[in-house]
């Protein structure tokens, strides 16, 4: 919510992907009829409004049913504070004027937004718990987690370990310059003996009105454009990273990496060597598992794939990779099935898991492929 109007305005409400950590598996609340949980929050410092109407509910007296208690499932994850009226939440409006984003500035970009046919602003700034109204701030921010993210859950904010990046969006109401939130990621900074550190993404979340503009490739590469200018950062990873995450990811490690030497289009051809290893990890903070899979994307980019002995050689130097998981089960079934069963069955289970290896493997190679021409696309649009 930006103006009161807003508060009446379907196109800038939008709905939870998830609500089973709030509601269960079966993301049912029993016992209303038409029912609506409606949270508003000012773009920008996150205040929050939250209100329950329905046309009707179950009476113990006469149904012999309870109907869940919603409002108290919903007050475990917004934190105290909120304002149940309008009146209230239209007064807090008035105020956000004051808001300012909080921490250091690390980084202004621009999009083109088609509606507006403009340039629109945009700013990152990295955050801690010591920056005043902050921790507060966070508290109602990370409600998101649980609607967006699968396996979201809250962080311990008295670590200290933790760093916070935020995205801000610079608009203008009145003639004042305001700011309304877009997204944020948190990281932690885990020790790795016996003088580094290696800083792990833990969440991302780009709210939905948002998402499709570039927001996300624009935050992970500054957090990473920060990282690598730290002499005690090992290396750059994230903890159970999603598919699309992966998928940003590659992008944004692709687009860091183009410019290196060890990268060029002789090099690349020649195969994957411990020079772009060290190259990415001493300069990018890439680690080794990482540069692999960047390697391979820009060595389809350097490869004519329509010439039969340079698209032969890719699909040899990404399957050697991406069989190492099947030799190694081909090892620990042999090994089984030598004490289990007589041998002439031994031989033709395992001709038969040859197959359907050799399957899965084509199949897997298709589909990395598949995601290393989005990338590159993507790439040749940036």
């Amino acid at each position: 919510v930006r103006f009161p109007e807003d508060l009446e305005d379907d196109n800038t409400t939008f709905n939870p992907e998830y609500s089973h950590q709030v509601f269960g598996d079966d993301e049912v609340a029993f016992g209303y009829k038409g029912l609506k949980i409606l949270l508003y929050y000012i773009a920008g410092n996150l205040s929050t409004l939250f209100r329950i109407e329905y046309t009707s509910k179950v009476n113990e007296k006469f149904d012999c049913v309870e109907a869940d208690d919603v409002e108290s499932k919903i007050r475990e994850i917004i934190p105290p504070g909120f304002c149940t009226n309008t009146d209230d939440f239209v007064s807090l409006l008035e105020k956000e004027v004051n808001f300012k984003p909080f921490g250091m500035l690390l980084h202004t970009y621009s999009v083109h937004n088609e509606e507006a046919g403009e340039d629109i602003t945009y700013q990152i700034y990295k955050a801690d718990m010591t920056c005043p109204g902050f921790r507060e701030y966070h508290e109602r921010l990370q409600t998101f987690l649980m609607w967006f993210i699968e396996t979201a859950s809250f962080i311990d904010v008295d670590d200290e370990r933790w760093n916070y990046f935020l995205v801000f969006e610079k608009y203008n109401k009145d003639g004042a310059t305001l700011f309304a939130t877009v997204g944020y990621m948190t990281v932690y900074n885990y020790y790795v003996y016996p003088d580094k550190t290696r800083p792990r993404v833990s969440q991302m979340l780009v709210l939905p009105p948002f998402q499709g503009e570039g927001h996300g490739a624009q935050l992970l590469e500054t957090v990473h454009r920060y990282y690598m200018s730290s002499p005690t950062v090992l290396d750059i990873t994230a903890e159970d990273p999603s598919e699309n995450y992966v998928k940003l990811r590659d992008f944004v490690l692709v687009k860091l990496c183009q410019d290196l030497l060890c990268f060029s289009p002789g090099k690349l051809m020649q195969g994957f060597s411990q020079e772009m290893v060290m190259e990415a990890q001493q300069k990018l903070k890439i680690n080794k598992h990482h540069t692999r899979r960047v390697y391979e994307i820009l060595r389809l980019r350097a490869t004519d794939m329509g010439d039969a002995e340079q698209s032969r050689s890719y699909r040899l130097d990404v399957k050697r990779r991406l069989i190492g998981p099947y030799k190694k089960k081909q090892r620990e079934l042999a090994k089984m099935r030598r004490c289990l069963r007589p041998e002439e069955l031994t031989n033709q289970l395992n001709q038969i898991d040859l197959n359907m290896q050799h399957e899965q493997l084509e199949e897997s190679f298709q589909q990395l492929v598949s995601d290393y021409r989005r990338v590159l696309e993507r790439l040749a649009q940036a």
